[in-house]
């Protein structure tokens, strides 16, 4: 089994503010330089340092980095889609009436527009300003152009704030989870998706890159929120074990005086994990090879799909009209 190093790190763990470290990885997907280290005490794992300034990365590269446009593309717009109607079935037993919802990290506004399509106040926060003025010329979204740490909004007044696949990719996440929490009604519910550090569906190279400055587990995660004040309601795993939702609610107390952030055996945990999952070990499943497979079907779908529509609204207007009509 490949050990690991035991160093100091340049940032201090965000969940237990401890400096000892083990480095898990050198190189991101990309085969370029990314130095992801682990925490000792608590599990939680991040790029020390940081691979770019989060700030101008997030507002101005990444999206062109990642999908090589300043503004959603069709074929962006019918998978963010899909992946907006399976996002609000996770939600949907907290919708039965009209919400005040905030969503945070819009992107290309398709969950926000469906969940507005439905009926809700809806309030968005992209800090990308592409995805975000296409989203609001497009959908009629009420959004803030700007970063959810910067963001001023009334405390304690939405019933529901999602923040999917966000969370990783900010330099404060416990400061995030602080900020969500007071504008958390005492009733709300705040919905966190990200990817799982112990994930094996993907390929080995591509457990790190350098999008994600933090990577969590449930315990780091759960632990995190505890930490902000809040407490865990359910969470969920999606079905091959890449992604985790965890849905909390506003704690009695803010406990970011909490004196014992250590979670025991979980960076050992995390470290096995990590390095048990070799290139040998992952293509002897049938993991990759129906990941091929899902891939290429998807592609002839959406052509297929994208063949009688040149309207982006129309197009989730025709996706969205099963949801609508229940």
């Amino acid at each position: 089994m490949q050990q690991t190093q035991a160093i100091t790190s340049s940032l201090p763990c965000n969940l237990c503010g401890g400096h000892d470290v083990s480095v898990l990885a050198t190189q991101s997907r990309n085969g370029g330089p990314l130095r992801s280290v682990i925490c000792n005490s608590c599990g939680l794992v991040w790029s020390d340092p940081f691979p770019h300034d989060p700030r101008q990365f997030y507002e101005h590269d990444y999206r062109v980095e990642y999908k090589n446009t300043y503004a959603p593309k069709p074929k962006h717009i019918l998978r963010a889609g899909k992946i907006a109607l399976d996002r609000h079935a996770k939600i949907k037993h907290f919708l039965r009436d009209s919400k005040q919802v905030l969503d945070v990290g819009t992107g290309g506004g398709e969950f926000a527009y469906l969940l507005k399509s439905l009926g809700h106040d809806l309030q968005g926060i992209e800090p990308n300003k592409g995805y975000a003025e296409y989203s609001a010329a497009e959908y009629g979204l009420n959004l803030q152009i700007g970063f959810i740490q910067d963001a001023t909004l009334p405390t304690e007044h939405f019933d529901l704030i999602t923040i999917w696949h966000v969370l990783e990719h900010t330099e404060d996440p416990s400061l995030v989870l602080r900020n969500l929490r007071s504008w958390l009604k005492p009733d709300g519910i705040l919905v966190v998706e990200v990817p799982s550090i112990e994930a094996t569906c993907q390929a080995p190279k591509s457990t790190f890159h350098e999008a994600h400055l933090y990577n969590f587990n449930l315990e780091t995660l759960r632990k995190m929120g505890e930490k902000a004040g809040l407490m865990e309601h359910s969470h969920l795993f999606s079905a091959d074990g890449g992604n985790m939702t965890i849905f909390f609610q506003r704690a009695n107390a803010n406990n970011s005086a909490l004196e014992d952030l250590r979670i025991e055996g979980n960076a050992a945990r995390i470290q096995a994990i990590v390095h048990g999952h070799t290139n040998t070990a992952h293509f002897l499943t049938a993991t990759p090879y129906q990941r091929f497979v899902q891939r290429m079907g998807r592609a002839l779908s959406e052509k297929i799909a994208l063949k009688n529509f040149d309207n982006n609204k129309a197009l989730l207007d025709q996706l969205y009209q099963s949801c609508k009509s229940n």
